[in-house]
């Protein structure tokens, strides 16, 4: 059994006005992997080359060691996927939803799906048009969780949720990748969300791969300091990411704030949140 639960290997779609561009990176078992970007960044073209609603252009996706589109019918068997939009038809009622998947999923749990029906307060008799943006989301969920997937890709699934159900979906993500078979793909904004239960943040922007960290690293080790022009100057360049000038000061995104710290005892450098790295990386300028 391979170690990586999805494989990506230098994907491209060619949209003539935009080029998803040779993108690379793997999803290992048992891991959250968030995917970020500023909006057209490439990120929801990239989930829907995975799942084969969009026909790449190039390149190979592997899930489950397996190829997307010849292994397709048996892939998505163990696949579960939220979008932000409705997929579901509005005349159904979540009941006639779970039949309906009852028929599509071998693994189908009736016992699991009720429960998170409870969970998320949806009335299993009433019509889906009748539902909030947020409760159509919940239903999404409660179906990605109820049939024994071993993959959840989420597509900004969570932007319309209030944040205490965001928090309940946070905590059941963690929890499902307690079983080190589980992993997710989840693309959001909200990059708080993924500072919380990500392992690895992959960052894409204007379609190209910028990087694929571990968390913990890009947190314990990207730094935001703040200089005079004299000392950015005199910095080990190697170090710097990107910067932006400020008045009369410099911030400066560096990859080892503790090397900085070290060489430079007198800058201030703090840790770099997620979207302070994303940030710096769209709207700095590069050395």
């Amino acid at each position: 059994m391979t170690d990586n639960v999805l494989e990506i290997r230098e994907l491209s779609k060619d949209y003539g006005d935009f080029v998803l561009d040779r993108v690379s990176f793997a999803l290992p078992r048992g891991v959250i992997m968030g995917l970020i970007g500023e909006n057209g960044a490439g990120k929801s073209t990239t989930i829907n080359c995975i799942l084969n609603e969009t026909q790449k252009s190039d390149g190979q996706v592997l899930i489950f060691g397996k190829d997307h589109i010849a292994d397709e019918i048996e892939i998505k068997d163990k696949l579960g996927v939220v979008f932000d939009e409705n997929h579901f038809p509005d005349i159904f009622t979540p009941e006639e939803i779970g039949k309906f998947m009852c028929g599509i999923y071998s693994g189908w749990d009736w016992q699991l799906y009720h429960q998170h029906l409870e969970k998320f307060e949806l009335p299993k008799n009433k019509k889906i048009k009748d539902f909030s943006k947020g409760m159509k989301v919940k239903l999404a969920f409660a179906v990605a969780l109820s049939h024994n997937a071993e993959l959840l890709i989420l597509d900004e699934a969570t932007s319309g949720l209030d944040p205490i159900i965001r928090d309940d979906v946070l905590d059941m993500l963690i929890d499902f990748v307690q079983n080190e078979k589980h992993s997710v793909l989840v693309s959001s904004h909200i990059t708080s969300d993924l500072e919380k239960v990500a392992d690895y943040i992959t960052f894409i922007h204007k379609g190209k791969l910028v990087f694929s960290h571990e968390k913990d690293d890009l947190i314990d080790n990207y730094g935001i300091a703040n200089c005079k022009a004299a000392v950015f100057d005199a910095m080990d360049k190697s170090q710097i990411i990107a910067y932006r000038k400020e008045d009369y000061q410099y911030k400066v995104l560096v990859r080892n704030r503790h090397t900085i710290t070290k060489k430079n005892p007198d800058v201030i450098v703090g840790p770099a949140t997620i979207e302070e790295i994303m940030l710096f990386y769209v709207k700095g300028e590069m050395k």
